[in-house]
Order: C-alpha cells, then sequence, then structure tokens
C-alpha cells in the first residue's frame, strides 16, 4: 500500500514561523514534523509516499530527499495553486495505479499504532473509504463526522451552532481508487476550494460503504504555535532518551535526557527532563534546562539562563542571564544577555493574540513568544506573552515589546537623556 500526504499549504496561522519555511518542516522533538509521520509510515509496512507540495517546495525537498533516510521511497507532485484537499489528492491518481491508499494531512500528527490499525481494518473489511476521527475538547472548530455504528453518515465543516458530534474529523483516510470518481465530481466549496470531504460525501451519497476509525492515543493538528507546543510535550515524553556529548563536572541531569554529538553541558548546569538537545550545542554553565525543551543543533545557551517548555531551532544563540519560557525561537536568532520572554498575564487569564486579522484565545495561560529566524534581540529586551516577531528584525536594547513586529524590522526607543553639574565634595558622602 502506498501513501499520499498533503503539504502544500502556506500555514499563514503558524507565522512567523512559516514566513521562512512551510510548517510541515517545523520540528517537534527534535524531528521535523513530516519526519514523525513518515517514521510511522514505515512501521506501518507502507514503502512508497507521494508528499503533494507548493509552498516553499524547496524547504521540503532539502529536509526529506528521496526517502533513504527513513528507508521509505518519496515522490513529490506541485499543487501550483491551493485549489483544496480534493485537488490535491486528485493530482495522485497515475502515482497510485488503480491501488488503496492512505491519505494524509501533512499537518498531522499520531502514533504509529493509528496507522498500523487503520491499515489492517482496510485490509479485513475492505470498504470503500474509511475516515480517522479522534476527540477534541472544542469540535466546532473542526470537521465534525456523523457516525451510525460503524459507518460514516455524513461530515459537516466546522458546524456554526451546534455540535451533532464529538467526532471530528482526524485528516486522515483510507481509500479504495473509486474515490476518484468522487472527486471529478466534487464541486467548489463556499470558500473556493475543492474539499476531501465533500467527495466522501459523494461516496456516502452513493451508498458506497465509508466505514469509521476510533483515534484512541494521541492526536495533533498543528494550526497553532501552541500546537507546536503540545506535540513537543507529548513526543519528548515517548522518545528514546540518549547522551552522546560531553557532560563536565557538576552537571544534574533528570532523565529522560536526549543529548547529541559534540555537544557539550558545562558544569553546573541542571537539566531537568524530558529534554531534548541535538549535535554541537554548548551549554552553560551554570545553565537552568527545564521540562518538555527541544533545542536544536548549533545552538548555545550561555551562563545562568533558564530555559521551559520551549522549542529552539538551529543556530541560536540565547546569551547570558536570559530567560525563555513557553516560547518558539526560529534558526540563527541572537538573544541579547538578559533578554526575557514574559509567559503569563499579570491577571493570569488566558493569552489572546491576533492571527490572520483576528484575536485567537490561546487557550493557555502561560505562553511566550514567537520568534522568527534571524532576529536579534539588544540587551535588557522584555518581551510580553503571545509577541510574534518577524523574520530578519532587530529589537533595541532595553526595549518592553508589547506588540507584533513585522518582519525586516527595526525597532528602537528613543531617549531623552538629560545632563546636570554636580558638586563632587556634596556628593562624596563626607
Amino acid at each position: 500500500m502506498k501513501a499520499v500526504i498533503l503539504a502544500a499549504g502556506e500555514g499563514t496561522r503558524l507565522r512567523p514561523l512559516t514566513i521562512t519555511r512551510p510548517k510541515h518542516v517545523l520540528p517537534i522533538a527534535g524531528k521535523p514534523l513530516l519526519e514523525h509521520t513518515l517514521e510511522a509510515l514505515k512501521k506501518a509496512g507502507i514503502s512508497e509516499v507521494l508528499i503533494v507540495v507548493g509552498y516553499l517546495k524547496e524547504k521540503i525537498f532539502e529536509t526529506l530527499g528521496e526517502g533513504e533516510k527513513f528507508g521509505i521511497k518519496i515522490s513529490y507532485v506541485v499543487q501550483p495553486e491551493v485549489l483544496g484537499t480534493a485537488h490535491a489528492a486528485g493530482l495522485a491518481e497515475k502515482f497510485l495505479e488503480k491501488e488503496p491508499f492512505m491519505l494524509i494531512n501533512g499537518d498531522v500528527i499520531t502514533k504509529e499504532t493509528t496507522y498500523q490499525e487503520l491499515k489492517k481494518k482496510f485490509e479485513k473489511e475492505k470498504p470503500d473509504a474509511i475516515v480517522a476521527v479522534t476527540q477534541v475538547p472544542n469540535p466546532s472548530k473542526y470537521g465534525i463526522v456523523q457516525i451510525e455504528g460503524d459507518r460514516v453518515k455524513g461530515i459537516i465543516e466546522k458546524p456554526v451552532q451546534t455540535t451533532p458530534s464529538d467526532n471530528v474529523n482526524a485528516g486522515i483516510y483510507l481509500f479504495s481508487p473509486v474515490i476518484f470518481e468522487a472527486i471529478k465530481q466534487t464541486e467548489k466549496s463556499q470558500r473556493g476550494e475543492y474539499e476531501i470531504t465533500d467527495s466522501i460525501q459523494i461516496l456516502i451519497n452513493q451508498g458506497r460503504n465509508v466505514l469509521v476509525y476510533k483515534i484512541t492515543t494521541y492526536w495533533f493538528d498543528i494550526g497553532h504555535p501552541w500546537d507546536l507546543l503540545d506535540a513537543n510535550t507529548t513526543l519528548i515524553k515517548n522518545a528514546e532518551p540518549k547522551i552522546e556529548g560531553e557532560i563536565e563536572d557538576r552537571v544534574t541531569i533528570i532523565p529522560p535526557v536526549y543529548i547529541g554529538k559534540n555537544t557539550i553541558i558545562r558544569s553546573g548546569t541542571y537539566i531537568r527532563g524530558p529534554v531534548h538537545i541535538g549535535e554541537n550545542c554548548d551549554i552553560g554553565p551554570n545553565s537552568y534546562i527545564r521540562e518538555c525543551t527541544t533545542v536544536g543543533n548549533r545552538c548555545h545557551v550561555g551562563n545562568a539562563c533558564e530555559i521551559k517548555n520551549t522549542i529552539i531551532l538551529d543556530g541560536t544563540k540565547v546569551a547570558h542571564l536570559s530567560y525563555v519560557g513557553d516560547s518558539i525561537i526560529g534558526e540563527n536568532v541572537n538573544l541579547g544577555a538578559g533578554t526575557i520572554t514574559a509567559n503569563l498575564r499579570l491577571d493570569e487569564k488566558y493569552i489572546v493574540i491576533p492571527v490572520k486579522g483576528e484575536k485567537v484565545d490561546t487557550g493557555r495561560r502561560k505562553l511566550g513568544a514567537m520568534i522568527g529566524d534571524n532576529v536579534k534581540t539588544g540587551i535588557g529586551t522584555t518581551i510580553m506573552p503571545g509577541v510574534k516577531i518577524g523574520p530578519n528584525s532587530l529589537i533595541g536594547p532595553n526595549i518592553n515589546l508589547f506588540e507584533d513586529v513585522p518582519e525586516n524590522s527595526l525597532v528602537v526607543e528613543k531617549q531623552v537623556l538629560e545632563f546636570k553639574k554636580i558638586d563632587p565634595e556634596k556628593t562624596s558622602g563626607e
């Protein structure tokens, strides 16, 4: 059986992190998002994958190549413009050669057992399609799947008022080739796209056998930056601990912890797992790396820093006396000495941030900064909860940053210095 992964979207809700890369290669627990999916598919016995790409496709090519690293043969097809999931799936018809296949949204992540059990169910019952569902705290934000017994009776995209079911579409499907006839009959939705859920509804209306599979393990839909933090917390707890770097004397490590090759952990540093630190890093001395932190490759965390529940991408430097909490820091960022990311409102209410012109409740009391690639902050910079900084921006020293910064911006504070003459004899204390 082959698999098709949909990874053509821009991921605009994840900006500024996706201004310079597609969301599908953002790191979670030390690996790009798509790498987790490919490894899970390999364990399910799938050895050929087609990835539908579009936005910044070269980044996906560079990250995954032809799949040698994963023991999977990867092919690519380009969706030239965003015309929806059904259109993207239709591009795979020639690749699949009239065989059943798995279709996966490239921004979802789940345990490998999901793919294994889904495949077994299809092989045993031989339906026309299987739709994977899961349960989430707020189902109204997702497509709702109506179920009767083991069969899917309908799919409702993001219901406006009442929620007729607590089973949401998980973005993972298994299809027989009959789906391509339904795709050809699919019309554009209200948002101007061809939706695979509409294609599935056509199968249901035709009386086809469309079954449901309920996911019983973890499942994440990576739509916002804080979803990355949630997924990182779960995956890092399940990762294999290993220490391959150099540990100096008087370092405390509370497992589980992964430390990559050629990384040095300097004296006085305290690491409380689960933590993942990549290769060629320099950590400490006297730093505190707290739970659920992922540090990329070639990173430097200086003296007396504290990092907590944060994802730091490759090549970033966190200078001495800094605090970074509940944040996502891009590649090649340089945080000046004493940079502080505040992560809790004074009133301790949920943090609300602007996304695509609308205010979005993150559902989190603690959320720090989201910083794009190549940002530099001056000494003593303070960044308020939920603030986003676009890539290639410069933040001057001693600034209290309380609103988002667009990409390629310079932020400075005008100061007025007042000089007065003093009498040294009167100020000497004598």
